[in-house]
């Protein structure tokens, strides 16, 4: 790591005035290290809980450097081994706690993090797919906010690093990234205070529509993820296709239909309405619209990034294919709407998990031939 610090990073501490927090992080991977590493930089008492004992080690020897659009700086939370959970019982309790680790680990994560949380407090789920009704299930829906966090690209660069794409953070560029919303529907005091908290990253505010936010970014992450999963090209290397734009298009236009038929007031994501992405499956004109867009915007911001997916596949992690393309599959069974494209995405997805399909570029031709286009 010593490389990487060669930069000499600012290690000074954010302090506005603003009541701090206890914050704990249950998950250090990239969007958990990037929270947290701003969080303690503003000064709030930041602990992370993680399985991974080299990123625990490195936090706690070295900091957390943090690099994106803005100057790069060291931070210093502590970390704890999962294993330490009675050492993390003698803190005191913390005010928040959020969950960010993958879709499929958010049932444990959460009751993990529930002895550790004042009765007052409340959880914070920043993780991709649909998890809100698995971290009701598991502390209580009156106990938990949803995050969304939009078009942010992150990751971990190695024990220690935090690295966000992009050369301007997405409020100077008209975006709004943090989506704070209660399960209920309601505004509340702590939603607000969860994106004031949060500024300092990216611009935020809060929404009354959890469920449409949520599956907005199901949508967006729907048409990207798998696609570089399943063949490990950047984002950018497979909008500059033809064949990669239209396997793109067709997830988000079966994902928005999806959506709209569960009666969702699903928002605007990709650059164009659900119901643009919703016709153009069948609608020459839309298609070509947003083909062009695609194209256009190829590694606009983020370059050939790697999501989600593809880091997992990289780092040999199962995917969260059956949280995210395999809910749409799911949800679209039960409300009528055909979806092969999303079904073909899903088994390849599931064969690059078992070791069966080795990603490659050739798999977007597999994929859509499956589906019959």
């Amino acid at each position: 790591m010593d490389a990487v610090r060669l930069n000499k990073p600012k290690e000074t501490n954010l302090n506005d005035g603003k009541l701090k927090k206890r914050v704990l992080i249950v998950g250090a991977g990239a969007v958990g290290s990037y929270i947290g590493g701003w969080l303690a930089h503003t000064g709030h008492d930041v602990v992370f809980a993680d399985s991974w004992a080299e990123q625990v080690d490195t936090i706690n020897s070295d900091g957390l450097r943090v690099e994106g659009p803005h100057e790069p700086f060291v931070s210093h939370p502590r970390a704890f081994h999962l294993h330490q959970s009675q050492a993390l019982a003698l803190e005191p309790k913390f005010d928040i706690a959020f969950i960010a680790v993958k879709a499929y680990d958010t049932a444990w994560a959460a009751r993990f993090a529930l002895r550790f949380v004042k009765d007052d407090g409340y959880f914070v789920s920043s993780q991709n797919c649909m998890p809100d009704s698995d971290m009701a299930d598991a502390v209580g829906a009156d106990r938990c906010v949803g995050l969304i966090m939009s078009s942010i690209a992150v990751r971990v660069g190695g024990p220690g690093l935090s690295q966000r794409a992009g050369t301007k953070r997405r409020r100077d560029l008209g975006h709004i990234v943090f989506r704070a919303g209660e399960h209920d529907g309601f505004e509340s005091e702590r939603t607000a205070e969860l994106i004031s908290i949060l500024e300092p990253i990216d611009g935020g505010k809060t929404t009354t529509n959890l469920q449409g936010e949520r599956w907005a970014k199901l949508c967006q992450n729907s048409m990207g993820n798998p696609v570089v999963g399943a063949t490990m090209c950047g984002s950018a290397t497979v909008a500059s296709s033809p064949r990669g734009r239209e396997l793109q298009i067709r997830l988000a236009s079966e994902s928005a239909q999806v959506g709209l038929a569960l009666g969702l007031d699903v928002v605007s994501f990709g650059g164009s309405t659900p119901q643009k992405w919703s016709a153009a499956s069948t609608d020459g004109e839309m298609y070509e619209e947003l083909d062009n867009k695609l194209a256009a915007n190829a590694g606009a911001g983020t370059g050939d990034w790697h999501p989600s997916m593809g880091q997992d596949v990289q780092n040999g992690r199962p995917s969260e294919i059956d949280f995210m393309n395999g809910h749409v599959l799911k949800m679209g069974r039960e409300v009528g709407v055909d979806t092969p494209v999303t079904a073909s995405i899903v088994d390849a997805m599931r064969q690059v998990d078992r070791r069966e399909l080795v990603p490659d570029e050739s798999n977007i031709e597999l994929v859509l031939s499956n589906a019959g286009f």
